[in-house]
């Protein structure tokens, strides 16, 4: 990026992605829409071009990035797909669902991509933009959201731009706001073979269980400490106050609604959960730019990807350390 001043935005058609293929070969920083939120994108096998995703989004050392693939036989190369781990990634994936699983000692990836563990976090994701850009590259592409550290993750090419303009070479735009609008159901498989959800998402995994095993879902007991992306205690911050289970509103408060509560913005005005997953950074960003001074959330279900939406409202609403 020596001399911009600004970040390029392109089309994501098909001379945009060799473009954009040929950036990340040299070791640069391209944003990319996924069907969950938009990417950051680096060669995961480059320190130095991993180094440079830290440093544009100002991420926590200890924080580790998933790595994008473009199916099972590519994941192979870089992890140990034991248990049901094998099953998911050749029969569901390309989808919003990321593995944690256990790394292979001489996959070729850089040290700061696992944050010092002995796992990785793998990823198919289901977007023919970002499956195009992976079919360019020889490379796997570790890919965080694409926006400042603990800010609100990025659903459109402008919500890119919000943050880190001048910051990263590229913006792939393919137009349309991300499908799901929340980041990827985090799984980790266990050595023992039990599942544990580290982070709520698109995905049920109850549901994905007894469709592949017909039983119950073998729930983990917990590692511990920061495994994969989206466990801290404050993230996706819109740098207010926010209140949540709101249905008493004050003037000067920017109501995000939902349902029959209406708001400034609506998350769903038919109650519909999963509008209200796409629409959820939308409504978190335009919080943001309001002049009001606090942000003020209807109650949202605690049920199916409401689950997932309220565990980013909390963590957007607890105050960083």
């Amino acid at each position: 990026m020596s001399g911009k001043y600004a970040t390029e935005t392109i089309l994501a058609n098909a001379g945009g992605i060799a473009r954009a293929a040929q950036v990340l070969r040299d070791g640069g920083l391209v944003a990319v829409p996924t069907e969950t939120v938009y990417g950051l994108a680096a060669r995961a096998d480059s320190d130095e071009a991993v180094a440079r995703i830290y440093e544009a989004k100002g991420r926590p050392s200890f924080n580790p990035l998933i790595v994008h693939v473009r199916d099972g036989a590519q994941a192979r190369e870089f992890a140990d797909l034991r248990h049901d781990a094998g099953i998911i990634a050749d029969h569901y994936w390309p989808a919003p669902l990321t593995l944690v699983v256990p790394r292979k000692p001489d996959a070729r990836l850089a040290a700061a991509v696992t944050a010092g563990l002995d796992t990785v976090a793998l990823r198919s994701p289901n977007h023919p933009v970002m499956q195009a850009l992976l079919a360019e590259c020889a490379f796997p592409l570790a890919a965080p959201s694409a926006n400042r550290s603990g800010f609100v993750s990025p659903t459109s090419a402008a919500h890119v731009a919000a943050t880190l303009d001048g910051r990263i070479d590229l913006i792939l735009d393919d137009g349309l706001p991300c499908a799901e609008g929340l980041e990827s159901t985090i799984l980790a498989i266990r050595a023992d073979g039990q599942w544990e959800e580290l982070r709520p998402g698109p995905v049920d995994l109850d549901r994905l269980h007894r469709y592949y095993w017909d039983s119950a879902l073998p729930i983990g007991g917990g590692a511990g400490g920061i495994e994969a992306p989206g466990q801290l205690a404050s993230h996706y911050a819109p740098g207010k106050p926010m209140r949540l289970n709101v249905r008493e509103v004050a003037p000067d408060d920017f109501v995000i609604g939902f349902g029959a509560i209406s708001g400034d913005c609506t998350l769903s005005a038919r109650g519909d959960l999963n509008e209200a997953a796409a629409r959820l950074y939308a409504c978190l960003h335009e919080a943001a730019r309001s002049e009001k001074p606090r942000i003020a959330v209807a109650p949202v279900p605690e049920e199916g990807i409401g689950i997932a939406i309220n565990d980013r409202l909390r963590r957007a609403a607890t105050p960083p350390d």
